[in-house]
């Protein structure tokens, strides 16, 4: 959930780059949580490799949607500070996982909290633009679920598996995004 998807104002056609976009960071979420809740009990070289692989990706993702918005006009700063956000998760959590499933959690929490923040704040100053509702939802759950992976982080026995069900919900608020992009219709926020 962590990409902010900036949504064109009314009347600027929606490139396809765009909903293709949301369509595979759908694809991609289902996949990773699937693989992830296989291995989520411990950190093996699979949970891993797709801890690092999540955030990485995100980076990736948000470099098209910054061409994606450049090319429309659209606003790219929360794109940019999604990418810093990202990037430097990447290597926390990279440092994390040597010191086990606590620190992990810790670490993706962080992010998601920043990273939700971000989204839910973008989303609201882009209300106007319409279709942002996904958006600002996105954030906050993004937000609150931060906050939960860090409590659990406190648990006796804590496991990944929470974080495959977090990015599965995200990616399912790329699919409705996609979806409503191709409807052409933005709605209000």
């Amino acid at each position: 959930m962590e990409t902010v998807a900036v949504a064109p104002p009314a009347g600027v056609p929606v490139p396809v780059t765009l909903r293709k976009l949301y369509f595979f960071r759908f694809a991609f979420a289902a996949v990773w949580a699937a693989l992830l809740f296989t291995s989520a009990d411990a950190l093996g070289p699979l949970s891993t490799a797709l801890l690092l692989i999540y955030p990485l990706f995100d980076v990736a993702a948000a470099v098209v949607d910054v061409r994606s918005a450049r090319a429309n006009g659209g606003p790219t700063t929360p794109l940019y500070a999604n990418i810093a956000i990202s990037s430097l998760t990447v290597l926390a959590l990279a440092l994390a996982a040597t010191s086990g499933i606590p620190a992990v959690l810790r670490v993706w929490g962080a992010w998601a909290v920043t990273a939700g923040i971000v989204q839910l704040v973008a989303g609201a100053v882009r209300r106007g633009l319409g279709g942002q509702w996904p958006m600002i939802v996105s954030g906050a759950i993004s937000t609150l679920a931060g906050l939960s992976f860090v409590t659990q982080a406190g648990a006796e026995d804590p496991s990944l598996s929470s974080l495959a069900g977090y990015a599965f919900l995200g990616g399912v608020f790329f699919l409705v995004s996609a979806l409503r992009l191709g409807r052409g219709g933005h709605g209000s926020a």
